[in-house]
């Protein structure tokens, strides 16, 4: 934690959790009386691996199915010590049950979101591969999660994030001239 506090007007606009500009930081409006006001602390960066995931004409992704479901790429946290292409194979197995092959690197971004299972904004770090699904070997095992198989176009409109809609668009651009 920083220790700073500022007041709703020096920030663009009042919320229970934002994102403040400039960076790594990361706001949270005070309790007990302390409307108004935030404190402030830096975002942890959390480094992630992503799949593009195409099979048969569709691309293998997950929702995650909250009060608001979110279509994600798979993937997930890179654990403390883990290579992040062991984290890919991974989270893609927990997320979708399949099984992976051959993944190459398309690139990263950025992003700061609230991650609720551990109360936390973090800066996400969010690399993002092209890989080929093998084999489904089990349903998914990560709570809340359910396997989709969307046409790429339709990945593109409803995929949760900036960060994995442009990888897709990107992908697609490359995959079908």
């Amino acid at each position: 934690r920083l220790g700073c506090e500022a007041t709703t007007d020096q920030l663009e606009a009042p919320s229970r959790w934002r994102a403040a500009p400039g960076g790594r930081i990361a706001c949270r409006r005070g309790r007990a009386g302390r409307l108004g006001h935030f404190f402030c602390w830096r975002a942890p960066p959390r480094p992630g691996a992503y799949a593009i995931l195409p099979i048969r004409g569709r691309l293998l992704l997950t929702a995650q199915m909250a009060e608001e479901p979110d279509v994600q790429l798979p993937g997930g946290g890179v654990d403390p010590g883990e290579q992040p292409l062991a984290a890919l194979h991974r989270e893609v197995l927990e997320e979708t049950g399949w099984r992976i092959a051959a993944p190459r690197k398309l690139g990263v971004f950025r992003r700061f979101v609230f991650m609720p299972e551990y109360d936390l904004w973090a800066e996400k770090i969010c690399h993002i591969y092209v890989a080929r699904p093998t084999r489904q070997i089990a349903e998914p095992i990560e709570p809340d999660h359910e396997t989709l198989f969307l046409t790429p176009d339709v990945a593109r409109m409803i995929l949760g994030n900036d960060g994995d809609r442009y990888f897709v668009a990107r992908y697609i651009a490359s995959s079908f001239p």
